[in-house]
């Protein structure tokens, strides 16, 4: 029977569909599956967030090395990973698309060649051979037959009953070619060829259907598409490799670039390390004009500036160290003669004119202030200078304590806890002038009774002078052993010279400890703790040894023949703590 020409609707023929992989063709396949492509890239999204997750876990950002190769290989992965997808992407919708066109057309043709050929009440033998030969034709595919016996009475032929028969075709693709379209001037067919990609058995499969025009048998075939399966797995594997490759590759970009950049960076912190530590004529090698070189001519300039700066500020504070300390000795000359004269004033004070005795008694006050002065003067810039050194001896601290109480009678006004035979290898005489100056501090700008106690703690002696005044302001504090220092404005004078707790300080730190001050903790006084080494031989062996240092104050002053105090006795804190007075 000659088939009509599609269109015409005069004959018996497979609908020649104008676009038969379109959308509207294209059916959903019979249950949720995941295809080649979804398998694939699960895989691999699967690993790319597992790598992720290893690589945070098992790196932690503490260096900018770490962070480069990361930056480095996530970008590489990202472009790697597109690539990939976007190539399988697109080469399996090549194959599937080359295998399906193939197998349908084939099909379409077979079906207008045999089936159209087919009587219109056709046997079930008939089916069966016309759907071997059709499945036989080299298409590699199996053919069901579906026609009907009598009206109502359907008869199927199968090419090959164990691989396809007619429950294996999905029910949504057999509606579908049983449903005859509407004929419109966009669409001149009543029925046309439906396909769709299912799994059956754990195998992917193209399945496609279609029916004669003006009546005939319907047809269905089923192609594998296991061989383009294991050619896209192929591909798959082969674009992983290769986004293998490119991360690793792009691990060894990111060490090599960060051991270009980062080895400017280390010298320029390895230079910076020096300059902090005083090397000021540290400069780097600059070469090139890129941004590092610039970065290293910036840390040159700035440390050259530095160091000029550096040496401008240490020229100075020599000149006025120096200025200082010739000032102090050339003040000692005319200080000695007043001295002498303030001391024969004070012989023939009784017997002076009423009116001129109080200006005898500031002139005598005032002179002694002023040796004292100089005297503190002397002291402070032979630590500044460094060349106040540590005569050690082994001290009894409790007999050493007595005699400094004794020698500027505070005997009376001073409570002494220490235990003989407390033995300590210290300068007998700087210990005497920091405990002249804590007790004569508290004495003068706290409350009797003081208490001085004795203890020791390891290798450490703990010496605490606590008065039961009322106690030092908290904004005080931090600055008692300033030089100077005044608690309050309003009383920028006071008797002392305002060195006497900072040179305590000093004498403590050159012996290896320290002073620290603190309010009482029931509210009542002020405590001042001295922790000094019981063994300073280890810090005179580092500061260079002991040697001859201080100054005249260090005989611990005393009390002259009449009573008044000399001026190893000062150091009462003056400004320091003016604001107990």
């Amino acid at each position: 029977m000659r088939a009509a020409a599609a269109g015409e609707g005069g004959g018996r023929s497979v609908v020649a569909d104008p676009d038969p992989y379109g959308a509207r063709c294209r059916l959903p396949a019979r249950r949720p599956r995941v295809s080649m492509r979804e398998e694939r890239d699960g895989t691999s999204s699967g690993a790319v967030k597992g790598g992720r997750r290893a690589l945070s876990a098992g790196k932690r950002w503490t260096s900018l090395r770490v962070r480069l190769i990361v930056v480095f290989g996530l970008v590489a992965l990202t472009a790697a990973v597109s690539a990939s997808g976007i190539a399988y992407w697109l080469n399996r919708e090549a194959v599937l698309t080359r295998t399906q066109e193939a197998a349908l057309g084939d099909f379409k043709q077979e079906m207008q060649n045999r089936a159209a050929a087919l009587p219109l009440r056709p046997t079930e033998e008939e089916l069966r051979q016309t759907a071997e030969l059709m499945a036989g034709g080299g298409g590699g595919y199996s053919v069901v037959l579906l026609g009907e016996r009598d009206a109502g009475k359907p008869i199927v032929g199968t090419s090959d009953p164990d691989r396809f028969t007619l429950r294996d075709v999905p029910a949504s693709l057999r509606t579908a070619v049983d449903e005859e379209q509407e004929l419109t001037a966009g669409n001149k067919h009543s029925y046309h060829v439906f396909w769709l990609r299912t799994t059956l058995r754990g195998t992917p499969y193209l399945v496609g259907g279609t029916r004669i025009i003006g009546g005939g048998p319907t047809g269905y075939m089923l192609k594998s598409l296991e061989p383009e399966r294991q050619d896209l797995n192929s591909l798959g594997w082969s674009l992983g490799v290769a986004t293998l490759l490119a991360l690793l590759g792009s691990a060894l970009l990111a060490q090599v670039a960060a051991t270009t950049v980062l080895k400017p960076v280390h010298r320029l912190g390895e230079a910076a390390r020096r300059l902090g530590e005083g090397k000021l004529d540290t400069r780097l090698r600059v070469s090139g004009t890129d941004e590092l070189a610039e970065l290293a001519r910036t840390f040159n300039s700035a440390a050259e500036s530095l160091q000029k700066k550096v040496a401008d500020m240490s020229a100075r504070e020599e000149s006025s160290r120096r200025f200082v300390a010739d000032m102090s000795h050339e003040l000692r000359t005319p200080m000695t003669a007043l001295t002498a004269v303030t001391e024969v004033l004070e012989e023939e004070q009784d017997s002076l004119d009423p009116m001129v005795a109080p200006a005898v008694s500031l002139v005598i006050s005032e002179t002694r202030r002023l040796n004292t002065l100089v005297e503190n003067l002397m002291e402070v810039t032979r630590f500044d200078a460094g060349t106040a050194k540590l005569v050690l001896d082994d001290v009894d601290v409790a007999d050493q304590v007595t005699a400094c109480i004794d020698a500027r009678a505070w005997l009376d006004a001073v409570e002494l806890d220490a235990e003989r035979g407390i033995v300590a290898r210290l300068d007998p005489r700087r210990l005497d002038v920091i405990l002249a100056n804590l007790i004569g501090n508290a004495l003068k700008h706290g409350g009797s009774p003081v208490r001085v106690s004795v203890r020791t703690a390891g290798d450490d002696l703990i010496v605490r002078v606590r008065d039961h005044g009322p106690g030092i302001p908290e904004d005080v504090l931090p600055h008692v052993f300033d030089r100077f220092y005044k608690a309050s404005a309003s009383r920028p004078r006071s008797e002392g010279s305002g060195l006497g707790l900072s040179i305590a300080m000093e004498n403590a730190l050159i012996h290896g400890g320290d002073i620290t001050a603190a309010n009482s903790p029931d509210g009542d006084g002020a405590v001042f703790t001295l922790r000094l080494p019981r063994d300073g031989s280890e810090v005179a062996a580092r500061d260079g040894g002991a040697g001859e240092g201080g100054s005249a104050r260090g005989d611990g002053g005393g009390r002259d023949g009449r009573g008044n105090d000399g001026p190893g006795d000062e150091g009462q804190h003056s400004g320091e703590r003016d604001a107990r007075a």
